[in-house]
């Protein structure tokens, strides 16, 4: 991976922080696993009530992980106080996601774009590439400004 500026020394307690309040991610039971920059790693542990038909993750909760983890990824390397938003995505997937977790690995291939492999047991289900915009504030931020 290329070695990219870090503009933000507290970066990965804003990326933490951040995942932390994503509803979405503790309904799924997604977890946090390394920060690193312009990296994250997601783990999601296996559970029934997240497969489709077949008994195999859902597609929509695989995409949820890779996304999340291509933004944080691009986060790590975003000024204070910035964060940002998927523009664009695609999403491969390669055969069916199963196992006891899947784990997404997110990493910023050039600014603005990322890249995060899916899988289980170190076998990849899925690969996204995404396109990523700066957002000049944290969901923190506009919070606050609603509070006020």
């Amino acid at each position: 991976m290329p070695a990219f500026a870090v503009q933000d020394a507290d970066f990965e307690a804003s990326v933490r922080r951040s995942f932390d309040s994503l509803t979405l991610m503790r309904t799924v039971g997604a977890r946090l696993q390394n920060v690193a920059p312009g990296e994250v790693e997601i783990d999601l542990p296996f559970r029934d009530d997240l497969t489709q038909h077949h008994g195999y993750v859902a597609a929509a909760v695989l995409t949820a992980i890779v996304d999340v983890a291509c933004g944080y990824a691009a986060m790590t390397l975003m000024p204070p106080g910035a964060s940002v938003l998927t523009i664009e995505y695609k999403v491969n997937f390669l055969s069916p996601a199963q196992g006891e977790r899947m784990v997404a690995r997110g990493r910023v291939v050039r600014p603005g774009r990322c890249r995060c492999d899916s899988g289980d047991n170190e076998r990849i289900v899925a690969t996204m590439l995404s396109t990523m915009a700066t957002v000049g504030r944290t969901r923190e931020a506009f919070q606050t400004d609603r509070e006020t």
